[in-house]
This record gives C-alpha cells, sequence and structure tokens, in this order.
C-alpha cells in the first residue's frame, strides 16, 4: 500500500470523526459554549487543562489569534506536554493521587470560574480528580473525553470513575480506544492517531460557540487578532488592558 493511499485514509478517517462530532454532539458543544459566557458574564475566568498530549488542544485556544482572550492555560508541571525527560514521567504523573487537588488549592481559580478538563481516556487520577475537586470548589466543569473508554477499559484511580463522571458538560470526541485509525499490511500496530485534530477542533468549536452567545446577549466578546496584521498588536493591547483580571498568562 502505498503512502499516498495510507494519508488519504487518514484524512478520510479524520474527516469522519469531524463529521460524527459535528452531527452528534452539537448540543454538547452549544451547551459548553454558554456555560463559558455565563461564567464571563458573572465576572469568572476561563481555564483549560489537559495532560500529556491532551494539552495541545489546550493550549491550542489559550492566546490564540481569533480566540477569547480570557481563556488560561491551567498547567500542571511535568504533565502539561511532553517537555520532562524522560517523556513517561508525564505519563507516571496522571496517575498520582493528590496533585491536581494541589494545582488547584494553590491556584488562580476560584469559585464561578469555569475548567474545561481535556482528556482522552478520561480514567486516569490526575484528570478526574481535576474535574472532581474543581467541582468542590465551586467551579463549573466541561469535559472533552472520548466515552468509549468508560464502555470498555477499567477506571485508574482510586475512585473508580471516569472523567465524564465528574462534569457539568461532557462533550464526546468519538475517539476509539487506542487512538490509532489505521492498520495496513506489513506494519504490526494501528497507527495513525486523530485525537489531536479532532479535539482542537471541538475546542475552536466550543469557543466559537461562547463568542456567539456572547454576542447573542449584548456582549462584545474579546477576542484577539493576529500579531502579522496591521493594528493587530493595538488592538490585542486594548484588549488585554480592559480584561487584565482575567487573562493570567500575560502576568
Amino acid at each position: 500500500m502505498s503512502e499516498d493511499t495510507l494519508a488519504e485514509r487518514f484524512f478520510d478517517a479524520a474527516v469522519g470523526l469531524l463529521e460524527r462530532v459535528r452531527a452528534e454532539e452539537a448540543g454538547t458543544i452549544a451547551a459548553a459554549g454558554r456555560l463559558i459566557a455565563d461564567a464571563f458574564s458573572a465576572g469568572g475566568r476561563i481555564f483549560a487543562f489537559g495532560a500529556g498530549h491532551s494539552s495541545l488542544p489546550a493550549q491550542d485556544v489559550v492566546y490564540r489569534a481569533g480566540g477569547l482572550a480570557v481563556l488560561n492555560l491551567l498547567p500542571v508541571p511535568g504533565a502539561t506536554g511532553v517537555d520532562v525527560v524522560p517523556a513517561t514521567l508525564g505519563s507516571a504523573l496522571e496517575r498520582v493521587a493528590g496533585l491536581a487537588s494541589a494545582v488547584l488549592d494553590t491556584g488562580p481559580v476560584r469559585a464561578g470560574d469555569v475548567l474545561v478538563v481535556i482528556s482522552l481516556s478520561g480514567r486516569n487520577t490526575l484528570p478526574v480528580e481535576m474535574a472532581s475537586h474543581a467541582r468542590e470548589l465551586g467551579l463549573r466543569v466541561i469535559g472533552v473525553t472520548s466515552v468509549a473508554y468508560a464502555a470498555t477499559t477499567a477506571p485508574r484511580n482510586a475512585s473508580g470513575t471516569f472523567l465524564k463522571d465528574h462534569c457539568d458538560v461532557v462533550v464526546d470526541s468519538k475517539i476509539a480506544v487506542g487512538d490509532a485509525e489505521l492498520t495496513a499490511d506489513g506494519i504490526d500496530a494501528p497507527f495513525a492517531p486523530a485525537s489531536t485534530v479532532v479535539t482542537s477542533a471541538i475546542m475552536q468549536a466550543v469557543t466559537a460557540s461562547a463568542a456567539g452567545e456572547l454576542a447573542a446577549r449584548g456582549t462584545v466578546p474579546p477576542l484577539l487578532r493576529s500579531g502579522n496584521v496591521d493594528g493587530g498588536h493595538e488592538w490585542n493591547d486594548r484588549v488585554m488592558t480592559e480584561y487584565a483580571d482575567r487573562i493570567l498568562y500575560r502576568r
């Protein structure tokens, strides 16, 4: 099988997943957008968290041209991205009890804020504890996860639950267990993960929904512009000054 054919198969798989999410998750995406709009309208802040590769869609909506200026990344040292050595340490940290609670208890979150927790499997301690403790602190929680894992795998945390069990809104990414879309003769393991493509699209869709919800309420959404267009930096400086109390990545 040629590489071009495999590439086409991957694009077909990714497009198919995006179409499923568009058709089946429109209601949850709209609900997530409303939660963000509610929090913003009430003076709350918005945070996004993901561990390992699940942090990529969270980072993608922070300080992003065309995105909401008030979206903040909630980092966990050693677990956000794959920038630790060895990289397997990040996976180990996802199973450490108490880490998420320590981050939330000593961090900037407060009651009335919204936290988006991204976890493909939703089974490890870190995302589950992040969502459950956030709700204990009075935050509203949006989960972006593959619900299929809850049906076919066992929880890997002391509570025996999944991320989906601790959220106000759950957006199902539809990613199959194992996150590998392709198989081929001569290749002895499934390959070509699509979770980052799909989850990043979900996050952008939720952000767009929140912006539309704010506009429908008569509020101008605080959007950023590209710094590579004339006037972009001046626009962004104005927005960041106006909402300085809710933009934490600039401090």
